[in-house]
């Protein structure tokens, strides 16, 4: 599932340049007995599988063993949500991550004591926790220096100050279907179109 993600657009850049190393760990390559089992059924009953310990201990052993210094993130809908300013924060330091992400019904809680923190992207359950992993990567790759484009480019997104979206923005033609761009836009006047799109941030959050 990752390798759509990490090897397109940005993501694929990012590495191209050398800004971050992606890697994947399947964790059937740690699972157990002949047929590499990483799941098993609950104990009291219920219904689905829960990814086992032995497989999910040994798989973040082995990435702690290139990394020590990784911090271990679980994606869990009881974690703390993830926030641009978290992304950033993330972004801003050297630190490498491991990310576990849960399948099935579940995961067996004793891999919570490996885990530094857990986050969740909101307050719904999808099949695994790969897809939200790779938001939080997206996320925070984009804003480490060098990635994107331009300077300015991460700094005037939404919610870059955790209050405010970003305003809204226009290309060519002037008129489309009717639809003209705002003629403060067109006015070559800095002030004003810097009060222009400061005065579109906070409306549209309001």
């Amino acid at each position: 599932m990752f390798t759509g993600v990490f090897g397109a657009s940005m993501m694929w850049k990012a590495q191209e340049d050398k800004h971050v190393e992606l890697s994947t760990i399947n964790l059937r390559d740690y699972g157990i007995g002949p047929r590499k089992q990483v799941d098993d059924t609950p104990y009291g009953g219920g219904d689905g599988m829960l990814l086992k310990p032995e497989p999910l201990f040994a798989a973040v052993e082995a990435a702690k063993a290139n990394d020590p210094s990784a911090k271990v993130l679980l994606m869990t809908p009881r974690g703390e949500r993830w926030r641009q300013a978290t992304a950033q924060a993330y972004a801003d330091t050297d630190n490498g991550y491991i990310f576990i992400c849960g399948r099935y019904e579940g995961y067996d809680e004793r891999i919570v004591s490996l885990v530094d923190q857990e986050l969740s992207v909101g307050d719904y359950v999808l099949t695994g926790g790969e897809l939200p992993a790779m938001t939080i990567i997206d996320s925070i790759v984009r804003l480490i220096p060098g990635v994107l484009g331009g300077e300015m480019s991460a700094e005037i997104e939404s919610f870059s100050d955790g209050k405010t979206l970003e305003y809204p923005q226009y290309t060519r033609p002037e008129e489309f279907r009717g639809m003209k761009v705002p003629d403060v836009l067109l006015s070559g006047h800095h002030g004003e179109i810097a009060k222009w799109r400061k005065e579109q941030s906070i409306r549209a959050k309001d």
